[in-house]
Order: C-alpha cells, then sequence, then structure tokens
C-alpha cells in the first residue's frame, strides 16, 4: 500500500483544525491549489473522503475525524524523532545509558549527579546497576552507551577514561588490635579472616589479590552481597575486610562499632574510571562528562 506522505498529513491537519482550506494553505505556507492537491491525492490514497465542504464551510467527514489523532500523533513522532536526533549533535544533551557497579554507584553518584545535573540541565541519565562482566557485555551490545568502574582490570576491547584514585583502607572492628592510630600495611592481614563480596564483584577479586599477596584468608563459609552486609559482620567481630575510601563516609556512618584504618600514601588502591565502546561517535562527549564528575568529586560536591 501506498503510504501517505508527512507532507499530506500535514496539510489534512491544518485544515481540520483551521476548517478552512484558505487558511491552512495560509499556515503552511503553501498556495491554496497546492494544498488542495496534496488532500485529493491524499484522500486517493487512502481510499476515503477525509473533508465535505458546502457553502458553509468545510467539516470532515466521519473518516476524516477518525483518522485525525492518528494523523496528529504521527507528526508529534516525528517532531520528537527529529528532537532526539538533534540532542545527539550538541554535547551532553539527551539521552544517555550509564551502568555502574554496585561499589561506586551507592557512594559516588549522590556526590557528583547534582554538580552535573546544574552543568548539564538536558542530559537526561538512565542508570544500570549490575557486575562489570554483565555491564560490559550490555555495552557491547549496544544497550549501555557508558560505564562508571573500576578500570584497572582487563575490560577487553574500551576506551577508558580514568577519573580518580580510591585507595582501600582496612576495616576492623572497634577494640581489634589493628584498631591503632598508626597506618596499617598489608603483612597486618596476615592470619586474618577477611570477609569478602560474593562471586561476580571486581572489588572481590581485587582484594583477594592483596590477601593472596599478605598470606591472609577469606573467611569461609561467607561471601556477602553488599559491602553494608560486610561491615554489619566486621562490627560484629566475626572477621575484617577492606573497602574502598569511597565507601566509608556511608557505611561507617551507619555501622556503630566499625573501625577504619589506612594504609598509608603508598597503600592499594583501585582506579575509578568510564569506559566506552571504541566505535562510539561520543567520546570527546564521555571525557567532558569525566571531568565534570571528576571535578564534583574532588571539590566534595
Amino acid at each position: 500500500m501506498e503510504r501517505p506522505t508527512l507532507r499530506q498529513l500535514e496539510y489534512f491537519v491544518a485544515v481540520a483544525e483551521r476548517l478552512s482550506f484558505s487558511k491552512a494553505a495560509e499556515s503552511c505556507f503553501v498556495s491554496q491549489p497546492s494544498l488542495s492537491a496534496q488532500i485529493a491525492q491524499l484522500e486517493a490514497t487512502l481510499g476515503v473522503k477525509l473533508f465535505e465542504r458546502d457553502r458553509r464551510g468545510v467539516r470532515p467527514t466521519a473518516a476524516g475525524e477518525a483518522l485525525l489523532a492518528g494523523a496528529q500523533e504521527t507528526l508529534a513522532c516525528c517532531d520528537r524523532f527529529g528532537q532526539l536526533a538533534k540532542s545527539f549533535g550538541a554535547p551532553l544533551t539527551g539521552p544517555l545509558r550509564l551502568g555502574v557497579i554496585p561499589t561506586i554507584g551507592p557512594y559516588l553518584l549522590p556526590k557528583v549527579l547534582p554538580s552535573v545535573s546544574r552543568s548539564c540541565p538536558e542530559l537526561r541519565l538512565f542508570l544500570r546497576e549490575d557486575t562489570t562482566a554483565r555491564l560490559l557485555e550490555q555495552l557491547a551490545e549496544g544497550r549501555l552507551d557508558l560505564l562508571l568502574l573500576a578500570i584497572d582490570l582487563e575490560l577487553g576491547p574500551v576506551v577508558t577514561l580514568p577519573l580518580f584514585s580510591d585507595p582501600f583502607v582496612l576495616a576492623v572492628p572497634e577494640g581489634d588490635e589493628l584498631d591503632r592510630p598508626q597506618d596499617a600495611s598489608l603483612a597486618d592481614l596476615k592470619g586474618r579472616d577477611i570477609l569478602l563480596l560474593e562471586e561476580g564483584h571486581c572489588l572481590r577479586d581485587q582484594a583477594l589479590a592483596l590477601c593472596d599477596s599478605a598470606d591472609a584468608r577469606e573467611m569461609g563459609g561467607f561471601r556477602g552481597s553488599s559491602l553494608g552486609t560486610i561491615t554489619q559482620m566486621v562490627a560484629g567481630g566475626l572477621g575484617i575486610t577492606l573497602l574502598p575510601e569511597l565507601a566509608i563516609e556511608r557505611e561507617a556512618a551507619a555501622v556503630p562499632g566499625l573501625r577504619t584504618v589506612p594504609f598509608g600514601a603508598d597503600g592499594p588502591s583501585r582506579a575509578v574510571g568510564l569506559a566506552w565502546r571504541q566505535s562510539s561517535p561520543r567520546g570527546d562527549e564521555f571525557r567532558a562528562l569525566g571531568e565534570a564528575m571528576a571535578s564534583a568529586y574532588a571539590r566534595g560536591v
């Protein structure tokens, strides 16, 4: 079936809304004969009469009234399509599907998104929280545009942008022998039971590597689903753990009896950053967003 053109639908809606061919032609900046010819062609394409004309004026037929809403919605969809395309032409506007890992999202996003929203008011973020492996899969499939995660891991064929270094701290129960003023060292982990996240979390892999180097052992029979769960267990005296500094403010406030000990300037850390597909045309945009996030985090706003 031959399809109506957008111009024909525009003329149809103009006549139906103004109930006048002359006023419709004027609003569309065309001559009345041209508009009338397009309406006649549209009626031929659809096989129905859209308007009745007599000495009293113009009015839609029953078919015209029934088809009007569809024509209006089609034109509206076309407008939204154009607006969406236009949004991609300007930096940091329109929709952006951001994937973030759960050991970063709850701690970093509340600190940086208000500032990002103020500086990029037309940017619409859609957030997806998941483990690194699943986020990378969704990025490769095009279901996500950008990832916020630890980038000092093997992430595959992606472009990465470092934002800041996030030091690890030692989390112990109040009164533990390591609850002391001086900095901790990895040697302090030797022989201790370390509470870790469950499989799939990149933070688990990073902490496990540090434990192996320090001859520490993972506590058997327990793997936490979140940092909140692990810090509760630590405060209860069931072991110690490694926390990213990013999480301290929130977790320490929520868990009385939890103490954190820094490792010092040369201690272990993770690199927090952004990652996107090598083929993405939005690299410059993502770099600008990364700079805004890093700046907001550094200012503590």
